[in-house]
């Protein structure tokens, strides 16, 4: 398994340094508070070029095997605690709605410290939208079989309305090729599809290298953990 990890220590307890090389993702919603600053941070991906284009547009490609996938436009996060807006980005773009990363981030409130919670990509989603998006929490450090069944039932309910879901997650998962992402700190991602009934879900990451991916709800549950998701 390859596993490529993003880390930072506290912004609190050390400086900024090579700030281009650094991602960075939000704070935790924990019990339906913040709960402390979370960054995420790497040399840079070796394909560059993402960071200014996207890279591939997916069409609609209607249920098939149990599943759904939506047409978006991926593109690598401009800055490196723009993980928030990008994930916003994508979600809005398949949804038609084309708001650049920096407008996003200033509708989050995002800094350098990132994006304080799932909250903020609720609001946002659904001001830019017009659609009911809603904030859902997993306030343990694991996800309980009733939070991962509700994950998977939100999942399939918004993909089918055509809107993806924007997570906030933190810590290391592997996707469906065995391919590991970390963020220690914590990041966010857009859901933009699912199959097998729910039980696997689509990713597009901004500060992965793959970009796009496939990974199991029952570990996006558990990578979701201690914080909350916009569905």
């Amino acid at each position: 398994m390859t596993t490529i990890t993003r880390w930072l220590p506290d912004f609190t307890q050390a400086p900024v340094v090579r700030k281009a090389a650094l991602a960075v993702a939000g704070l935790a919603v924990a019990g339906g508070a913040i709960a402390g600053p979370a960054a995420a941070a790497s040399a840079a991906p070796a394909s560059a070029d993402k960071s200014t284009v996207a890279v591939q547009e997916q069409r609609d490609s209607g249920k098939r095997n149990g599943g759904k996938e939506l047409g978006f436009t991926y593109k690598f996060q401009e800055t490196y605690f723009y993980c928030a807006p990008a994930a916003t980005k994508m979600a809005l773009s398949a949804l038609g709605k084309n708001v650049s990363q920096d407008e996003l981030a200033k509708k989050l409130r995002t800094t350098e410290a990132g994006t304080s919670s799932a909250l903020e990509t609720t609001r946002v989603l659904k001001e830019v939208s017009g659609k009911d998006y809603r904030t859902v929490e997993i306030p343990g450090q694991k996800a309980s079989k009733a939070e991962t069944d509700r994950l998977r039932e939100d999942i399939v309910r918004a993909v089918d309305d055509k809107r993806p879901v924007v997570a906030n997650i933190i810590g290391t998962s592997t996707d469906t090729d065995g391919h590991g992402h970390s963020y220690e700190g914590g990041h966010y991602i857009a859901v933009v599809g699912y199959r097998d009934g729910g039980n696997t879900v689509k990713i597009g990451d901004s500060w992965s290298d793959e970009g796009q991916y496939w990974i199991s709800t029952d570990k996006l549950a558990n990578w979701i953990a201690s914080r909350g998701y916009s569905a």
